[in-house]
């Protein structure tokens, strides 16, 4: 585990600064009391992302972009996470960017990650299609239409597709679900013919949506029949930078808590003195290292092309799962009567936490998939 770069602290430095000052979690209840979340973010708050360089930071530099890594974007996203930040930043700059990085032509990244480095679209990718993360059960049909393909399907819970401007989805030319063979993908640009998107008001208002292909025109990324080789390590690369953010999340969680328990007093005391109280602080300061330590392990490993990284990325994502949902938890627990209440800010914690604990694959999931790729 690599320690910070010059760059990096800088990065950290100044995306610490901003949403303290942009983004505090007061813009999130913001955007859920005024129903902006149906957009998912403020434009001032993205555009100043673009202006900072967020947008661009694995982007190669002939496309517009840092090419400061996949360490250097998690660097970003856990500090966006501290306060909740609500942006197609992790979408569009990491999971969307990623799939054009990884299976684009040069005219596909010419058009899109230059728009994309410069805040101009945001985008995002289309995978699942139940209730569960489960990549190969892609079922949506793409057909051949004349020189191009048409899907037909739907996806289901598409983190930040209510407005994207352009979407990447994986759909099926062979095979049968369940198969990784047989998969493609396409990019979709919101104004396509039969392409609609219904906004789902998610407990963490966020702007996902689930997505309606009739017939809708798509162009492939990548090469037909052979998507699995882009879509999984670009789902790889979506999933560490979630985990980042997860990790900012949880630890934001912790200190707000563990500052409450210097100044609560009952009984006459300090709540933070009584001894369970403080295993149960020691306990989460402990995972919090572990889960650190697991993250920023796999997005090292992105950026050295490690043979390793999905088993990292999993056991990453699995760690961040329960770290944050431990989290949450002792942050409602611990503050009592008043953690309780809408009033303060740990139902939001928790909230968040159960939806990013769904994404991109459970902790059930990510073990199975870990101990798979050990051969067990």
């Amino acid at each position: 585990m690599a320690l910070l770069t010059e760059e990096q602290i800088m990065l950290r430095d100044a995306a610490k600064g901003w949403v303290a000052d942009k983004a505090p979690t007061m813009s999130l209840r913001k955007l859920r009391d005024t129903g902006a979340w149906v957009s998912g973010y403020e434009p001032g708050a993205w555009k100043d992302m673009a202006e900072m360089g967020w947008t661009g930071v694995v982007i190669p530099e002939v496309f517009g972009g840092s090419e400061f890594g996949y360490r250097s974007l998690g660097v970003v996203l856990e500090e966006t996470g501290r306060t909740l930040t609500a942006s197609p930043l992790h979408a569009t700059a990491a999971a969307a960017a990623s799939a054009l990085l990884l299976g684009g032509s040069d005219a596909q990244k010419q058009a899109w990650l230059t728009r994309i480095a410069a805040g101009d679209v945001t985008a995002a990718l289309a995978v699942d299609e139940t209730a569960h993360h489960h990549p190969a059960s892609v079922a949506l049909k793409a057909e051949k239409s004349g020189a191009g393909y048409v899907l037909t399907g739907q996806k289901r819970f598409v983190p930040d597709a209510a407005g994207a401007d352009l979407l990447v989805v994986a759909a099926r030319t062979g095979g049968a679900p369940g198969e990784t063979a047989g998969m493609t993908l396409f990019l979709v640009d919101k104004g396509a013919r039969g392409l609609s998107a219904l906004p789902l008001h998610a407990i963490d208002n966020r702007a996902h949506a689930d997505l309606t292909f009739e017939a809708t025109p798509a162009e492939v990324l990548g090469e037909v029949d052979k998507g699995w080789d882009v879509l999984a390590p670009t789902l790889d690369r979506a999933t560490a930078t979630l985990a980042a953010e997860m990790l900012g999340t949880a630890s934001q969680a912790f200190e707000v808590t563990l500052d409450y328990l210097k100044t609560r007093t009952q009984f006459g005391q300090l709540i933070g003195s009584f001894q369970a109280m403080q295993h149960r602080a020691a306990k989460l300061f402990t995972e919090l290292e572990l889960t650190r330590s697991c993250v920023e392990a796999a997005l090292d490993a992105i950026d050295a092309g490690d043979k390793d990284v999905s088993a990292l990325v999993s056991l990453a994502k699995a760690k961040a799962n329960d770290t944050l949902h431990l989290a949450s938890i002792e942050m409602v627990q611990m503050h009592g009567g008043i953690g309780m209440t809408d009033v303060h800010d740990a139902g939001l914690y928790m909230k968040r936490a159960r939806v990013a604990e769904a994404l991109y694959g459970s902790s059930s999931y990510h073990r199975d998939r870990y101990a798979s790729l050990g051969g067990y």
